[in-house]
């Protein structure tokens, strides 16, 4: 049976938060950004606990809130959004990502963000793995140097210093890392439809997302 659900997959910096923040609330459906997911289990591991202590802490304490603009993450009502937007956590973040008990800790949870009224979720293996049975599939892209440019410009506004070039190096290999490990590889699902937004403003992709997701209301 297909799942209310729009999965946004690709690789990072190529727009998927934003293209998911807008369909959910297009939509009207809830969104899991499992990328902060990820982030918020590298914030915990920083802090030296077990990974059987970690997903029960995730539960308990985590709560996502959603408005237009971005998803605010509370530890226990203390906003550490912006400690996990850092460039440092995300690096973190995708060397937990290759490991198995990570993966294992993390699917349940990211499964339960799910509700019959729908849901977008954005990611890695979305609509591979947490959500086969999704009702559309996109496989979001754009090439380097333009999603480089875009995490510059982000992290610039949140007041982050960063060099271009070491972000491209960076996403380089992380495209590298993400698209060649064994567990959870990052490819386009069979049935997912693919998107280059190398020369498409927000509002082009958005347009044209939106048009894919007739019936699904």
């Amino acid at each position: 049976m297909k799942l209310n659900v729009v999965t946004i997959d690709g690789p990072s910096a190529s727009g998927k938060g934003s293209l998911a923040r807008n369909l959910a609330e297009y939509l009207h459906f809830s969104i899991l950004d499992s990328g902060l997911l990820y982030r918020v289990y590298a914030y915990f591991h920083n802090l030296n606990l077990g990974t059987e202590e970690i997903p029960l802490l995730i539960q308990k304490d985590i709560s996502f809130k959603f408005n237009h603009k971005d998803v605010i993450v509370l530890n226990d009502q203390e906003d550490i959004t912006s400690e996990l937007r850092s460039e440092k956590m995300a690096k973190k973040a995708s060397e937990l990502s290759s490991l198995p008990t990570t993966r294992e800790n993390l699917l349940s949870i990211q499964r339960n963000f799910y509700q019959n009224k729908g849901l977008v979720a954005d990611g890695r293996d979305m609509g591979t793995v947490v959500f086969p049975e999704a009702k559309l599939k996109i496989f979001l892209t754009a090439s380097v140097e333009i999603r480089a440019e875009r995490r510059y410009l982000e992290l610039q506004n949140r007041g982050q210093e960063v060099n271009m070039l070491a972000l491209i190096e960076d996403i380089k290999q992380r495209d590298l890392k993400d698209s060649t490990r064994t567990l959870s590889p990052l490819i386009p699902a069979e049935d997912s439809v693919v998107v280059d937004s190398s020369d498409m403003s927000i509002e082009e992709v958005l347009s044209f997302t939106k048009k894919l997701t007739k019936g699904i209301k």
